[in-house]
């Protein structure tokens, strides 16, 4: 039986390389973004092999659901994966970024999240084995100065995905999150700050595309895709002195 994808945030970046790559691979594939010249151009490059496509706003619960039916139909009755990649971002001090762009990212970021999961729950749970991947971050880690309320939609994430995790089990499905770094995507790139140019800006779309596809097969409950000296120090930070810590991060922010 040919197994299923639905990647939210699949115009560029992350849900586009994630696209290609289950495509390329045999699965049926379908993808959902508010930028619909975005979906047609990844349905060429995909050389037609996307199975299912929507203009949607995940933000909108209803469209959502009947989305998320359209596609069950499409893909032969099952929901494999369910990846939650939909998400925007900002970056700058927390009083300076309009209040209707943090209000925004909550809305996407964790509102989205809640919407799809909720609206394929009934289709994840007649799919034997289902899992849903969410996109969280290394900022659902350490909260970062200068992207408060995106890192407080990642905690969230973190936080929803740990909850699912255990409850979903009753239900057969498995529920985990990747966590990345910054990635070079499109929108990384138009949201420059110091505090990007401090961490840097090292690890690839495809990497991630990478990391969601042994996600879609193997079990683990964070996916932490960082440089090996990062990913040591956010299992010591507890035993960093905070003081420390909060000096180390007004610098990299430029506060």
């Amino acid at each position: 039986m040919r197994k299923s994808i639905f990647i939210t945030g699949a115009a560029a970046g992350i849900g586009r390389a994630t696209a290609l790559l289950f495509a390329d691979r045999g699965w049926f594939v379908g993808i959902a973004d508010k930028d619909a010249a975005g979906l047609e151009n990844l349905k060429k490059s995909a050389e037609h092999k996307i199975g299912y496509a929507a203009v949607l706003d995940v933000a909108d619960a209803a469209k959502v659901s009947s989305a998320l039916k359209e596609f069950f139909d499409a893909a032969g009755k099952r929901l494999d994966v369910l990846f939650n990649n939909a998400g925007i971002f900002r970056i700058g001090p927390f009083e300076e970024i309009p209040l209707r762009d943090h209000h925004a990212i909550l809305q996407i970021n964790a509102g989205g999240v809640l919407n799809c999961t909720y609206g394929a729950f009934p289709y994840l749970k007649s799919t034997s084995g289902a899992r849903v991947i969410n996109m969280a971050s290394v900022a659902s880690i350490i909260g970062a100065p200068t992207e408060a309320t995106y890192a407080a939609s990642k905690f969230w994430v973190r936080g929803f995905t740990e909850a699912l995790h255990v409850e979903w089990k009753r239900h057969g499905i498995y529920v985990c999150d990747v966590m990345p770094c910054f990635v070079n995507t499109p929108m990384v790139r138009q949201n420059p700050g110091k505090f990007v140019d401090s961490v840097g800006v090292y690890i690839t779309a495809e990497k991630v595309a990478a990391t969601v596809w042994r996600a879609a097969r193997r079990r683990r409950l964070h996916w932490v895709i960082d440089r090996p000296h990062n990913r040591f120090y956010y299992r010591i930070r507890n035993w960093v002195p905070y003081p420390l810590e909060k000096f180390v991060l007004r610098k990299m922010a430029g506060l």
